[in-house]
């Protein structure tokens, strides 16, 4: 018998179709693997299976487990459900966890509210989940931003194992972390479905990491499966159209044209940046934190260079020292011939490098319309035709002139990314850095705005730097590459280079924790007749 029975669910919100006829079981210590594009109804699959559809929708079908539909049960007896019975561990765990509660208050909070333990046993209880997922070194009384991106995501699941559930619902759990950290926490994972019996119904993007944990795999495309079959032979066959064109994107590598020149644009010489650290005592000098470490890098005018390395590494404070957002200690940082100093950057000097940042939406003002938030820049380099400005930076990147006049509500995740790509362009920026700007996209977008950046560098001879924690990312987007650990940039050179053959043990390290789909699982197809 099933451990989890989904038979037939459809959803629809204010009588528009979410989910069309979504059938799918998770066999008791079984990992499923859910996969598809944003908005291919994925995630509104989990949350109809917890009960947790928003207002106004109405599910029909069945999700069967331990002999009774969930849906139809009533808030209160899916209260007891959740948490006892079904664990959740969402995308972004800053978000997932309250701010002002400690990590054991907001773990034991869980063996609190189902009654499996007073105040004082759930906290040992609490000390005990945590330690299970490799935080045995963290007191109690930490907060949650006090610690990493991954650390939190163990409290998640922490909270999420309390009481030892039999299925375990995994939204993106690591879209938004390092190789590294997101081959730890996919170990974890895998570690409590075999030594706790307890089964995952993992939702991502990644084929490479369905690849390295499912036992089956179910494709969604528009709110219906498609393509249903255990891992392997699913990837092997790629049936429908629909995952053919999934496994293409996933490996997808732009057109590009060579542009670099011997000019340098941007030069770093033995950059330093220190941190002042909270005092231990009264006495005595402030101990200092030293987060980048003489680094020094030359990128020239039309190339592509990218920065590599684990949550940490420095990376993101070098780039804010690049951008003039913070002094350095030590060591010089020129652009275009120009020094950059924090604080004291001219206009136009500024004006020369631009920045697309991860998260699209939350890199926007909601309130203001597109044409305001794409011609922000101009404060920088003032121009009179504003308007035809922002129509034609909208053009170049594949949207339309009439797109000025919307909200940034009314676009998806992509076009949301493509309008910071149009603001960073409005000024005509020698340089343009790409801070981990398609890691939250998934494969078919992602392939999309690489594609897009491609010909954007071919047409306007722009030079990237481009800092991704997403290795297949770099390797197809870039020319060069540096491999950063703990402040240092420990190993650069081509691409193609460093990647095939790494001399550093960090980079190496890097390469074996990222997700690959199995080299023959990708052949070519005989009955296809092309690689996808």
């Amino acid at each position: 018998m099933s451990l989890l029975s989904v038979e037939n669910l459809s959803v629809t919100i204010h009588d528009t179709p979410i989910l069309r006829d979504v059938s799918f079981a998770v066999e008791p210590g079984q990992v499923v693997g859910l996969v598809g594009e944003s908005g291919s109804g994925k995630s509104m699959t989990s949350l109809a299976v917890m009960g947790l559809l928003p207002a106004g929708a109405r599910a029909t079908g069945r999700v069967m487990m331990g002999g009774q539909d969930l849906l139809s049960l009533s808030d209160p007896a899916m209260c007891r459900v959740r948490g006892n019975q079904i664990g959740m561990i969402f995308q972004e765990p800053m978000t997932a966890l309250n701010p002002v509660q400690t990590i054991g208050d907001q773990v034991a909070e869980t063996l609190v509210i189902h009654g499996a333990a007073r105040r004082s046993d759930a906290l040992k209880m609490a000390r005990d989940r945590l330690d299970r997922v490799g935080l045995a070194r963290f007191p109690l009384e930490r907060f949650p931003h006090e610690l990493s991106g991954g650390q939190r995501q163990r409290v998640c699941i922490a909270m999420a194992v309390a009481l030892r559930p039999r299925l375990l619902i995994a939204d993106e759990p690591t879209t938004a972390l390092d190789v590294t950290t997101q081959a730890q926490i996919l170990d974890l994972l895998k570690g409590l479905v075999a030594e706790e019996g307890m089964s995952l119904l993992l939702i991502t993007h990644d084929l490479a990491v369905v690849a390295g944990v499912a036992d089956r795999v179910a494709v969604m495309q528009s709110g219906a499966i498609v393509e249903a079959d255990a891992t392997e032979p699913l990837f092997r066959a790629r049936r429908h159209d629909y995952t053919r064109r999934l496994f293409a994107a996933s490996s997808h590598v732009p057109k590009r044209i060579a542009q670099a020149t011997d000019r340098p644009l941007l030069q770093v010489d033995g950059a330093v940046r220190d941190y002042t650290l909270p005092r231990s005592s009264l006495f005595g000098p402030a101990p200092k934190l030293r987060a980048v470490k003489g680094a020094s890098f030359t990128l020239h005018e039309g190339e592509s260079l990218g920065l590599v390395g684990e949550s940490g590494c420095g990376k993101s404070t070098l780039t804010r020292a690049i951008l003039g957002l913070e002094p350095l200690q030590a060591g010089r940082i020129t652009l275009d011939g120009e020094r950059i100093v924090a604080g004291r950057v001219p206009s136009a000097v500024r004006a020369k490098v631009q920045v697309v940042f991860q998260d699209p939406y939350g890199s926007f003002n909601p309130r203001h319309r597109v044409e305001r938030l794409v011609a922000e820049p101009f404060h920088l380099a003032p121009a009179r035709d504003r308007r035809a400005r922002v129509a034609e930076a909208l053009t170049d990147v594949g949207l339309k002139p009439d797109d000025m006049d919307k909200y940034i509500h009314e676009f998806s995740g992509g076009q949301r990314q493509r309008i910071a790509i149009a603001r960073a362009l409005i000024i005509r920026p020698k340089l343009i850095v790409l801070d981990e700007a398609v890691s939250a996209l998934d494969v078919r977008v992602r392939a999309q705005i690489l594609d897009l950046l491609a010909d954007l560098q071919g047409r306007m001879g722009l030079s990237y730097l481009f800092i991704s924690h997403d290795l297949s990312v770099v390797r197809a987007i870039t020319d060069r590459v540096m491999v950063m650990k703990a402040g240092e940039i420990v190993e650069s050179g081509e691409t193609g280079a460093v990647f095939d053959r790494p001399r550093h043990g960090y980079t190496r390290e890097l390469l074996a924790a990222t997700p690959q789909i199995p080299a023959d699982w990708m052949r070519r197809s005989e009955d296809e007749g092309t690689l996808v």
